[in-house]
């Protein structure tokens, strides 16, 4: 293959679903087969269809692929993505939106220092707003508070009980002090605005033009705010037809939005990355994505 790619793709409700996002709208007996890709505590919690599975396994091999989330380095590490050899680990991942990557597995220290010096000149710091969280988030709706690897934090929340107005409150207070938000399922994000896929993914570029000597083909896929940029960031990105995105209309140039939702929309998204670089599958989707 002449071209280099980079598919760098986001993991929980874009590449990976749990139980409550499979969205499987088709009799029992004709559900895909899953596979499980998360275990944790001895249950399976996050999954992937097999076809998707074996498709993975073919693009980690034509590209340089690289998870991009928001999990901490700890959830992320009881993923076990399908690769073309037992223990397979992807070259590089970006971590905690940014705050860590990956290589071969093992957090890179320059990169841990470089992100610690742009929150210190980029935003106020997170103890400034895991108090305000803590003043703000009323215990009646909020089930869990969380730091995540002391880079920002997050609200696990029931939803349906969120005050009218209080998500836009709290990104204005935010946006005021470098922060972003982000809603998610039943998660509230609070996120430093330095902090970025779309700032691990230059470096994991810079690093494979660094050893290849090619400039490189990017490729993303989203579903949430926090994933804006890495779509934004990329030569053609890809969004489901759930998530955060979709349900605020979202699009950009050079940004595909998918109509397929739950885990038929991870599936497609990984058929597509495939057209991209040159395989078509049997589903012909190089076609579709034409």
């Amino acid at each position: 293959m002449d071209r280099q790619f980079i598919v760098a793709s986001d993991l929980d409700r874009t590449l990976i679903y749990s139980n409550r996002a499979l969205a499987l709208d088709v009799p029992d007996r004709l559900a895909p087969r899953l596979l499980s890709v998360e275990v944790h505590d001895g249950k399976a919690l996050s999954f992937m269809t097999e076809q998707a599975a074996e498709l993975l396994v073919e693009l980690v091999q034509r590209a340089v692929f690289v998870p991009a989330t928001t999990r901490t380095r700890a959830q992320y590490e009881r993923v076990n993505l399908p690769g073309p050899t037992p223990g397979w680990v992807p070259p590089y991942a970006i971590c905690a939106n940014g705050g860590q990557l990956l290589v071969g597995g093992v957090p890179d220290k320059d990169w841990q220092s470089e992100v610690k010096s742009r929150l210190k000149s980029g935003s106020s710091p997170l103890a400034e707003v895991v108090e305000h969280l803590a003043v703000s988030a009323d215990p009646e709706w909020t089930h869990k508070r969380r730091v995540a690897d002391n880079l920002f934090a997050y609200l696990v929340v029931e939803r349906a009980m969120l005050p009218a107005g209080w998500v836009e409150e709290l990104t204005g207070w935010c946006a005021e002090r470098g922060w972003s938000v982000s809603l998610q399922g039943r998660k509230v994000y609070a996120v430093p605005t330095p902090l970025s896929k779309s700032s691990a993914l230059a470096e994991v570029e810079r690093r494979v033009g660094v050893a290849s000597g090619r400039q490189a083909t990017v490729l993303s896929a989203g579903d949430s705010l926090l994933d804006a940029d890495l779509l934004l960031a990329a030569d053609h990105g890809w969004r489901p037809g759930h998530g955060e995105l979709a349900d605020a209309g979202w699009t950009a140039p050079g940004v595909t939005a998918l109509t397929q939702i739950g885990v038929a929309a991870g599936e497609e998204i990984v058929r597509q990355f495939l057209a991209a670089v040159g395989v078509v599958t049997p589903a012909g989707v190089a076609q579709a994505g034409s």
